[in-house]
């Protein structure tokens, strides 16, 4: 009997000595995950600052170029241009040869148009319309100058109640609708444009798209910076984006925005 209690408590003891041993480790793993998931968490929230830094300066620097450019083009290039028309009416009122002076009064037309875009597309770039207006305003502005030099015709259908507090955000949202429009006038030879801007609860939904000649996204892909810029830019603030294009029907541009 004395060996045998002996051997009992024996086994007592070990089985606890293993089963504290076994919670210890359970323990230790727990804790472990705990510090690493927090670990973790501290890592992400430090990328998400250093991102939001990164943002914020490439917003600020792209803000001062786009501000050193729109001077570049009111001082120099429409200076150069104004000149050049004072010149094509001296030349018409100078010039007897009536076929000569339409040609003259022609190029001046031409020229007296670029002045009218250039100076537009100055003020785009230098004033504070991108602080001040509300992301509708800004893209129903943007399609009304478009609508302005009868290319093509833009239709909207915008929301304007939809209300985004971060300047980084609609400023990139702004210049993807932007590029994709003044990609659809340049290049597409579209006759329509459908722009839509609406918020679904806390995303805000774009959807821009014309009835151009279309192309081969693949092609683009590995050529295309306008692409590739908006695509980066729409990361940067968090957004899908989606391309389509299909040869001879036109091309779709869709992005969503989180809000939170």
């Amino acid at each position: 009997m004395g060996e045998t209690t002996i051997i009992i408590i024996s086994l007592i003891i070990f089985n606890l000595v293993l089963i504290i041993f076994i919670s210890a480790i359970v323990i230790f793993v727990r804790q472990y995950r705990i510090k690493k998931k927090v670990h973790l968490a501290e890592i992400h929230s430090i990328d998400e600052i250093h991102r939001q830094e990164l943002l914020e300066t490439q917003v600020e620097i792209q803000s001062q170029t786009m501000k050193h450019i729109g001077r570049e083009i009111h001082d120099n290039i429409g200076q150069k241009l104004t000149l050049a028309s004072l010149y094509t009416q001296q030349l018409a009122f100078e010039n007897k040869a009536p076929q000569i002076n339409q040609n003259i009064e022609n190029i001046s037309d031409i020229i007296n148009q670029s002045l009218i875009e250039l100076r537009q597309l100055s003020k785009s770039l230098t004033d504070n319309s991108l602080k001040n207006s509300s992301i509708s305003e800004l893209i129903e502005q943007e399609c009304n100058r478009i609508n302005d030099l009868k290319i093509c015709d833009i239709s909207l259908d915008i929301n304007s109640n939809i209300t985004i507090e971060s300047y980084q955000v609609k400023s990139f949202l702004f210049r993807i609708s932007q590029e994709f429009l003044q990609n659809s006038i340049k290049h597409s030879k579209c006759k329509n444009i459908y722009a839509s801007l609406h918020q679904d609860n806390d995303n805000i939904l774009l959807i821009i798209k014309d009835d151009g000649k279309g192309f081969f996204i693949e092609k683009l892909k590995s050529t295309g910076i306008g692409l590739k810029n908006m695509k980066k830019r729409t990361k940067l603030i968090g957004g899908s984006f989606l391309l389509e294009s299909e040869k001879n029907i036109g091309t779709k541009l869709t992005i969503e925005i989180p809000l939170k």
